[in-house]
């Protein structure tokens, strides 16, 4: 199948076809990193505009890198210091971008729908880099992509996601990829951090780490984001890790080879030990190598579709 979407606003609208293409593009671009010369012409001459408007290090980056290995221009505007200041609207702030011939914007919002509304607004292309609460899609693509090289499918797969799950974009985004793919999916957290009616979208829940753990292949820890604790709803810090964070001698419970993940940035003590984020079932690093195999296919197809339309 060709990829016909202008934009990737969320896994939630993807088909399982179209995120197996993302996929098996990456394959073929992955090797590009391991070149002398890291990088391919396939977006000369095209620009890339990186608006985060709220602060990144792997993501911004990954979507820097990934765009120069493909030879397109990259523009990094930082809000904090741009007319948003001066209190420009999103959409302005898009169509300016537009206006000074960008062909795609790769943006993280704060706001749940604001890449699909700024999608609708423009002509070029708009890749959502996690808005809100509400997905985070190469994210969930890059971790897809890890398993699948690790455990050489995701059908099939058990996939436990433990962690502050009704905060989490990436943990959506996760459920929406995973479950199309195949794969059977434990959302696993304290009961205020579990979103209402998630099993909806087709997961397990509970509340017992060990008990998710027992036949997981693969764990996704999130980060738990404290900084979000409104009314102190949240469980203490020492306590959310002695109930639910990642140890070695929990993980010696488990499948011998579980496959241990992170999107970072990790809370060491509060999420997991240092030994298990370090530990040998750990692949965190190489979901940021991965990373900017799958940001490249995602620009490679946006960029295609966009000509094809033209």
């Amino acid at each position: 199948m060709s990829w016909v979407k202008k934009d990737l606003l969320g896994l939630e609208y993807l088909t399982k076809e179209e995120i197996e293409l993302i996929l098996d593009t990456a394959d073929s671009f992955k090797e590009v990193s391991t070149r002398e010369i890291k990088k391919v012409p396939a977006l000369r001459g095209k620009t890339a505009v990186n608006l985060f408007y709220e602060p990144s290090t792997r993501t911004r980056v990954s979507f820097e890198v990934a765009a120069k290995r493909l030879s397109a221009d990259v523009i990094n505007i930082a809000t904090e210091t741009s007319s948003v200041r001066k209190g420009e609207t999103l959409i302005d702030t898009g169509k300016n971008i537009q206006a000074l011939k960008a062909d795609m914007i790769i943006m993280r919002h704060n706001c749940s729908g604001a890449a699909n509304m700024l999608a609708r607004a423009l002509d070029i292309s708009v890749i959502n880099a996690g808005d809100g609460w509400h997905e985070h899609p190469t994210q969930a693509l890059l971790d897809m992509f890890t398993l699948k090289e690790k455990l050489g499918r995701i059908e099939g797969l058990n996939v436990t996601i433990v962690g502050d799950i009704a905060h989490s974009r990436v943990a959506r985004s996760n459920i929406w990829g995973l479950t199309k793919l195949g794969a059977n999916v434990t959302a696993c957290a304290p009961e205020m951090l579990l979103p209402v009616a998630i099993e909806k979208m087709g997961v397990k829940t509970s509340s017992n780490i060990d008990e998710a753990l027992k036949e997981a292949d693969a764990v996704n820890v999130l980060r738990m984001q404290f900084e979000r604790d409104e009314g102190a709803a949240f469980p203490q810090q020492l306590d959310y890790f002695k109930r639910f964070g990642i140890t070695r001698e929990r993980l010696a419970k488990a499948k011998k080879d579980i496959v241990v993940m992170h999107p970072g940035p990790i809370n060491r003590g509060i999420e997991m030990s240092s030994d298990v984020a370090d530990g040998a079932n750990s692949v965190i690093l190489d979901q940021v190598t991965n990373g900017i195999a799958v940001r490249m296919a995602v620009l490679f197809l946006v960029a295609q579709a966009r000509e094809v339309k033209a």
